[in-house]
């Protein structure tokens, strides 16, 4: 346990108390120490306790800090606990008021006040403590150093100087002769700001990244009914989460199962198989199912990836030795063409490989599907086609299933997904950390910085220093919006609403 000091609470006294001792240990410096009643040496709370004492201002929270390394057992800590504020009774330098336990994050907030860490430390903070996959760790400790903060501060500042620049020249302009025109200050203040809102966006682009790392990748599974949607899934996660049938339409509703994936989380969603009305199955098309089709086309339009599951199939009425076919039908190659390229990937995979004999190339169908999916115009893949086979992963077959290549290869795609962008995309690493409170404040700044580079855009129609649009004073107010949206990001800075941004990190 750790006791914070402040003005009101001496934590040296708390020492000396507990401890009998006159004077506080050796800063930094571990001790063994039995810890007593504060009114009866002869009741010994803990015989053994490592104590540590850590004075201001290098401390976690910036103020006096006292460690208790207690016994973990519940009476032990209980009875320090009831302990502590009984050291104050009936001495003046302490007010037992004072002493209380701390609420939730509030080591955290004393920290930030004392300017031990930053908002965006904070928030690093918070993402580490509730990291799950070793993706989720490591970028959640990237945020937790100073050079995210440092790099919105140094924006900041290039903003703040280039504000500075055009405010000289509307108060000083009629007064003072510059070495240089006003249009060409005009025109290296708006050259600045233009870069400065290229890496802007550049991590906007990277916190987008990030947040994928964050909050999960989300993968739809699609395909026509018993295309073994939910047989891959099942392998998948190792167990049986999805039902298995050979009856079209089982899968009724959006089935979801989250797991880690090469340290990446991943939300996998099983859809309902999407079969147009004039279907040759005996089965019809229920409201139920319509309904289940309806999810599964808008489930498959929010996601990250769209795998879509396509099978190997005899043709119809053929033996076991009959011709294989691969056939992708209306309303799976309409849900597929709908796909946002820009935002979401695609996968195909060729299911039931088993189905394959071995006089038969598996090669052979792989480039069959890619063919089809190139005459029908579907939209293009990162990754070539994968093949696997559910029924082998069941039987216990491991090196011809091809499901530990389909997971390779869904890692690699994620790794690119979430990989920085930017010509150094080493240097570009820590905006990966970038919160979404964060990201929509930098869409703010690269918003505001548009608006400027609007305002004093000396090539437009009827702009210049004469004319009538050209206002120095809107573009000045504009430098300065953008400039709040970065201190709002730290907490820096007088437009920080540092109790209004605290509230919303901290509720958390």
């Amino acid at each position: 346990m750790a006791i914070v000091g402040n003005e009101l609470l001496d934590t040296s006294m708390i020492y000396q108390r507990l401890c009998f001792r006159e004077s506080v240990p050796k800063p930094r410096h571990a001790l063994l120490r039995p810890l007593h009643h504060p009114h009866d040496k002869g009741e010994v709370l803990d015989p053994g306790a490592l104590v540590l004492y850590f004075p201001a201002p290098q401390t976690v929270t910036g103020e006096d800090v006292l460690e208790l390394h207690i016994h973990g057992g519940t009476a032990v800590v209980q009875s320090v606990l009831s302990a502590i504020p009984s050291a104050a009774a009936g001495n003046r330098k302490l007010d037992p008021s004072t002493i209380r336990y701390a609420e939730p994050g509030e080591f955290t907030r004393r920290a930030f006040y004392n300017n031990r860490l930053d908002l965006t430390q904070v928030e690093a903070l918070g993402d580490t403590l509730s990291a799950e996959t070793e993706q989720q760790r490591r970028i959640a400790v990237k945020g937790t150093s100073a050079k995210l903060s440092q790099q919105y501060e140094s924006w900041r500042q290039h903003l703040l100087y280039a504000r500075g620049e055009l405010e000289a020249l509307i108060d000083f302009s009629e007064d003072q002769h510059f070495e240089e025109s006003p249009a060409h200050l005009i025109e290296s203040v708006r050259e600045q700001v233009s870069n400065l809102q290229a890496r802007v966006k550049a991590a906007i682009q990277n916190a987008s990244r990030g947040e994928l790392l964050r909050n999960g990748i989300d993968l739809a599974l699609i395909g026509a009914p018993n295309a073994g949607k939910s047989s891959l899934l099942n392998c998948i996660v190792g167990r049986e989460a999805a039902i298995v049938s050979q009856e079209e339409g089982t899968t009724r509703d959006v089935i979801e199962i989250g797991l880690d994936i090469g340290g990446f989380y991943c939300k996998f969603g099983d859809l309902a198989g999407l079969r147009q009305k004039n279907t040759t199955s005996k089965l019809s098309i229920d409201s139920i199912e319509k309904e289940g089709m309806r999810r599964a086309k808008k489930r498959a339009s929010v996601a990250d990836v769209v795998i879509a599951v396509i099978p190997v199939e005899r043709a119809a009425g053929s033996a076991e030795s009959g011709p294989l076919r691969i056939e992708i039908n209306d309303e799976v190659a309409s849900t597929l063409k709908l796909c946002n390229l820009e935002k979401q990937s695609v996968v195909y995979v060729l299911n039931k490989i088993d189905l394959i004999g071995a006089g038969e190339d598996t090669a052979f169908m792989q480039g069959l599907l890619m063919q089809k999916i190139s005459d029908i115009k579907l939209p293009p893949s990162p990754l070539p086609v994968l093949a696997v086979s559910c029924m082998e992963n069941r039987q216990g077959g491991h090196a011809t299933n091809g499901l530990h290549q389909f997971l390779h290869k869904l890692t690699d795609l994620f790794r690119d997904m979430t990989a920085a962008s930017g010509i150094d995309s080493a240097a570009w690493e820590g905006s990966l950390g970038a919160t979404e409170r964060q990201r929509l404040l930098l869409e703010r700044c690269a918003n505001v910085l548009q608006t400027f580079l609007d305002q004093v855009d000396l090539d437009a129609p009827n702009q210049g220093l004469e004319g009538d649009s050209m206002d120095i004073v809107l573009a000045a107010e504009s430098l300065r919006c953008a400039a709040d949206c970065l201190a709002k990001i730290t907490g820096s800075g007088e437009a920080a609403n540092v109790e209004e941004v605290l509230g919303v990190v901290f509720e958390k």
